[in-house]
């Protein structure tokens, strides 16, 4: 009997320490690319815009010991398909065809920048999906939702934004935005140059030279939230110090949250999870905890 628990305990741990890949279909034949590690409640990171998994490496084998970790690919990112300037589709409901594919009903779900536009949707639109939400540098979006298409004076706008970003050159653009992405940070932002400059340089920047879709429920998920009242799902809002410029007060999502809670990370800035991890997956795994 011991011999068989050891061989059943190890077989446990030998299934924490892999990391499991796969792809989920999703709407007009789209796949969604992901990777799983570690056993437990699920917990989901979702991405920032131009980057994919690989910004989650200094957290998915530290979550994982906890948690049963999942982080994927946005379609139109890394390893996912692509979009479309047709395909009406939101994030959001691509994570719900992840977690109903995975055989998740709830989970602990981490978005940072574009990835807190996607998790702030799901607190508003799906709350029952979520056992506890991380807001990190972005939450809820004030723009519109797929109810509200492009008009033809947005259509106008974009095709000149398309046409400038062509006559710079994409190189010139990816550059730029690597500078962008570095400028709210601390002293340890030279760290996160290089795993940034790798995603950035393999990301095909198709959304910046696309008229895309609307891709987050945005106003209509504000709504959403006021009509509802106050919403008891534990969350997180982070926010990185220097990328907060001095200005003050609340992030707006706290007055529609019962069970709420805002931290400010000190010495970093936007992509606080890459330059300081240690800080960031102590005060994100910490809060999670709390409500296993």
């Amino acid at each position: 009997m011991n011999k068989l628990l050891l061989l059943i305990a190890s077989i446990v741990m030998a299934g924490c320490r892999t990391t499991q890949t796969g792809y989920v279909s999703v709407g007009n034949g789209g796949q969604l690319y992901y990777e799983e590690r570690g056993q437990g409640e699920p917990m989901i990171l979702l991405h920032g815009h131009s980057l994919d998994t690989r910004m989650w490496d200094e957290q998915f084998k530290v979550f994982a010991k906890d948690f049963r970790t999942i982080r994927l690919d946005f379609r139109g990112y890394g390893q996912s398909s692509s979009q479309s300037e047709t395909e009406q589709f939101t994030h959001v409901d691509d994570v719900l065809v992840l977690m109903d594919s995975l055989h998740i009903t709830q989970a602990h779900v981490v978005g940072l920048s574009m990835g807190a536009f996607v998790a702030g949707d799901m607190l508003a639109m799906y709350p029952e999906r979520l056992l506890t939400c991380v807001l990190t540098s972005g939450g809820i979006r004030n723009s519109p939702g797929p109810s509200e298409p492009m008009d033809s004076a947005e259509c106008a706008r974009r095709d000149e934004e398309i046409a400038a970003l062509k006559a710079k050159g994409i190189d010139q653009y990816k550059r730029e935005w690597i500078d962008q992405l570095m400028a709210s940070g601390g002293s340890k932002k030279e760290r996160m140059r290089p795993p940034l400059q790798r995603m950035i340089s393999d990301w095909t920047a198709w959304q910046p030279l696309h008229k895309e879709v609307r891709l987050f429920y945005g106003k209509e998920a504000w709504n959403k939230l006021r009509q509802r009242g106050k919403t008891n799902v534990p969350t997180l809002i982070i926010r990185g110090e220097n990328e907060l410029k001095g200005k003050r007060g609340e992030p707006g999502e706290l007055r529609w949250l019962s069970n709420g809670r805002y931290v400010v990370l000190p010495d970093c800035g936007h992509m606080l999870n890459m330059e300081q991890p240690k800080v960031f997956n102590e005060t994100v795994s910490g809060f999670c905890k709390k409500y296993k």
